[in-house]
C-alpha cells in the first residue's frame, strides 16, 4: 500500500479541477497546469478532493499510484503558491542582472553569459549576488535553476561559483609547502 497514494489531494478555494479520461486540468490564480496519467491508475474528483487508486495489484500500477498523486499535488501547489528556487553567487566580480527574459551573468569567463529564460519561468535578481527562479511548474523551475548553476558550479577550495541557497559545499584544504 502506498502511503502517499492513499492520501487525497485537497483542492483549496479558488482552484478547479477537470477530468477528461486520464488527463486532469487544474486551474488556479497563478495559471493552469495539466497532467496525463497512465492507464494503471484511476482518478476521481470527489467534491473538494482528488483521489487516485491503482488498477490491479501489479508492481507498475503501485508505482504509478504514488507518482500520479504527487504529480497532481504539484499541479495544485503550482497554480496556488508556485515554486521558487534561490541561488547565491560567491566570488570576486561575479554578479547577475536580469533584463527582461535575459539573465546576464558575469562569472569570470572571457565573455559575459546571456542566459535566455524560457516561457513560464520568471527570473529576478534582488541583489547582484542573488538569483530567484519562480514559476508554476516544479520541474521547469528546477531545470532552469540547474542550467544557471551549471555555468559556474561551486568549487571545493574557495567555494566560488553559483550555489543553491543553503547548499553545503565540502571544502578541501589547499596545497601545503
Amino acid at each position: 500500500m502506498s502511503r502517499i497514494g492513499k492520501k487525497p489531494v485537497e483542492l483549496p478555494s479558488g482552484v478547479e479541477a477537470k477530468l477528461d479520461g486520464q488527463r486532469i486540468d487544474v486551474k488556479g490564480p497563478k495559471g493552469s497546469r495539466s497532467f496525463q496519467a497512465t492507464d494503471d491508475v484511476t482518478i476521481e474528483i470527489d467534491g473538494g478532493e482528488i483521489k487516485v487508486t491503482p488498477r490491479g495489484g501489479s508492481k507498475r500500477a503501485r508505482q504509478q499510484w504514488g507518482m500520479t498523486r504527487t504529480q497532481i499535488a504539484n499541479c495544485v501547489t503550482g497554480v496556488t503558491q508556485g515554486f521558487k528556487k534561490e541561488l547565491e553567487i560567491s566570488g570576486v566580480g561575479y554578479r547577475a542582472q536580469a533584463q527582461g527574459n535575459v539573465l546576464k551573468l558575469n562569472l569570470g569567463l572571457s565573455h559575459d553569459v546571456d542566459f535566455q529564460v524560457p516561457d513560464g519561468v520568471t527570473v529576478t535578481t534582488p541583489k547582484p549576488t542573488e538569483i530567484t527562479v519562480e514559476g508554476i511548474d516544479d520541474q521547469q523551475v528546477g531545470q532552469v535553476a540547474a542550467n544557471i548553476r551549471d555555468w559556474r558550479r561551486p568549487e571545493p577550495y574557495k567555494g566560488k561559483g553559483i550555489r543553491y541557497k543553503g547548499e553545503f559545499i565540502f571544502r578541501k584544504e589547499g596545497k601545503k609547502k
